[in-house]
């Protein structure tokens, strides 16, 4: 088993979930409750805001949050560009976990960018427009 397989699988897992929490907290603090409102949903966001009041705090702060959660997705494509042609293990079994791992890191880390622009689209592009 190559060592260089087994930290590139794990390099992969810790990148989807470095992209995955990133673009999470910009769906909590913008694309979510923009959504509510738009759909006018205001009674369920005030319901949301009384159960998860620290949703203002990350709202109120949400210039912040986005700097963050960019170089965390920054950091998490580095790092999925740089192992993306990674040595996987030559054992038959570890190598298709390698590539399956692989995989699956860049489609959570594409659909954690698609989610970041989402929120980013709610938090400073559309309330220019309105």
């Amino acid at each position: 088993m190559s060592h260089d397989g087994l930290s590139e699988t794990k390099t992969s897992y810790i990148s989807a979930l470095i992209s995955l929490f990133a673009s999470s907290s910009t769906l909590i603090c913008c694309a979510i409750p923009a959504l509510l409102v738009s759909l006018g949903a205001g009674a369920t966001l005030a319901s949301l805001v009384s159960v998860f009041p620290k949703i203002v705090w990350i709202s109120e702060h949400k210039e912040a949050i986005f700097a963050l959660s960019s170089g965390l997705m920054l950091i998490g494509g580095i790092l999925q560009w740089r192992n993306r042609n990674a040595p996987c293990p030559i054992d038959p079994k570890m190598r298709d976990a390698c590539l399956k791992t692989r995989k699956f890191s860049e489609r959570i880390y594409w659909i954690s960018l698609g989610l970041l622009m989402i929120g980013g689209w709610f938090a400073f592009i559309q309330p220019m427009l309105v």
